[in-house]
């Protein structure tokens, strides 16, 4: 495990400045993996980095006890595929789904460097814990783009199924599950939202902490990328709702909410010129939010069963496609 200082040396070279300081750390990574930092550096054109410090050469602590060693390779995996990211793809992100910059990429004593654009100079200096309905559809319309730039993207180096909570990535969590009914339908779900027709490139982990806002609210970037794989649009667009938004307001702007994803990315499919046909994206992925609600329940069942996010609406939402799924059986 490398010491700061040579961590410093290493940005330094790697990104062609003459010195560099660590300015502040933004924060320690997930169960104590390593540190975001923000470092200020001289003779380059930009003023400071984002250094995404990894450590992954030994278990760490997890916040709510799943110290296993499959939680332990999840999370490396997680590392790597978000290298993996930066390094193919993601520089094929344009203004209307803007991500940093990677500047460079280093490994050393079997630590990972990630150095990034500091998306504050960049004009996203706002994090948010609370959004606007406007900044609601802000950030919809860059899940929107995202989706329509990655649309039938093969996977590359990243995980095949996107999101964190994936089934397959989650069995001690679907073991300890209390709510039979649920467990018993968890692979038809998962089968249901990864065998859609339609899929793309999901950010996994789209979250309202994972998103840089502009000072007037009418932009967005976003960040963190480990979890980023094939799916269904709309996994990412029910965690987003979930992350936001409470119980009631869930259920309230349901249609309101999808009504401009799906406005947001027929746009986004003209923009890019695509020949998917929009008409059967939306059929197909409407039918599937719910899925996406319940696939990520069932994941909170196991994981945090008291977590604040469980609630009336997305119990609501299981039942019913656990209906949907006895009719269709």
């Amino acid at each position: 495990m490398m010491e700061n200082k040579r961590m410093l040396e290493l940005v330094r070279d790697a990104v062609g400045a003459t010195s560099i300081s660590q300015k502040e750390v933004i924060q320690q990574l997930w169960s104590g993996y390593g540190t975001l930092s923000r470092c200020t550096i001289e003779g380059k054109e930009f003023e400071h980095v984002i250094v995404k410090h990894i450590k992954t050469a030994s278990m760490n602590h997890h916040p709510r006890g799943w110290n296993t060693s499959l939680s332990h390779e999840r999370k490396v995996k997680s590392y790597q595929v978000e290298i993996a990211w930066y390094q193919q793809f993601a520089d094929q992100c344009d203004d209307h789904c803007r991500v940093p910059h990677c500047l460079a990429v280093v490994e050393d004593s079997g630590d990972q460097i990630i150095v990034m654009e500091d998306l504050d100079d960049a004009g996203f200096p706002i994090r948010k814990y609370d959004l606007s309905m406007d900044e609601i559809f802000t950030t919809l319309r860059w899940l929107a783009f995202f989706h329509a730039k990655h649309m039938h993207v093969v996977p590359d180096n990243l995980w095949n199924i996107g999101t964190y909570w994936h089934l397959d990535t989650r069995p001690e969590e679907l073991e300890v599950m209390s709510d039979k009914v649920l467990k018993h339908a968890a692979s038809a779900i998962d089968h249901k939202l990864n065998h859609a027709k339609y899929l793309t490139l999901v950010h996994g982990d789209a979250k309202v902490a994972n998103f840089c806002y502009a000072p007037d609210g009418n932009s967005v970037a976003g960040v963190d990328f480990q979890y980023i794989g094939a799916g269904c649009g709309m996994k990412d667009v029910a965690y987003f709702v979930s992350s936001c938004l409470y119980e009631s307001d869930c259920e309230r702007y349901e249609s309101l909410l999808l009504d401009h994803y799906f406005t947001y990315l027929k746009e986004a499919l003209d923009h890019y010129q695509s020949t998917t046909p929009f008409e059967e994206i939306e059929k197909e992925w409407r039918a599937l939010y719910m899925y996406a609600w319940t696939d990520f329940y069932r994941f909170l069942q196991g994981w945090s069963p008291d977590h604040w996010k469980i609630n009336g609406y997305n119990q609501k939402i299981a039942r019913e496609v656990i209906k949907q799924l006895k009719k269709d059986s």
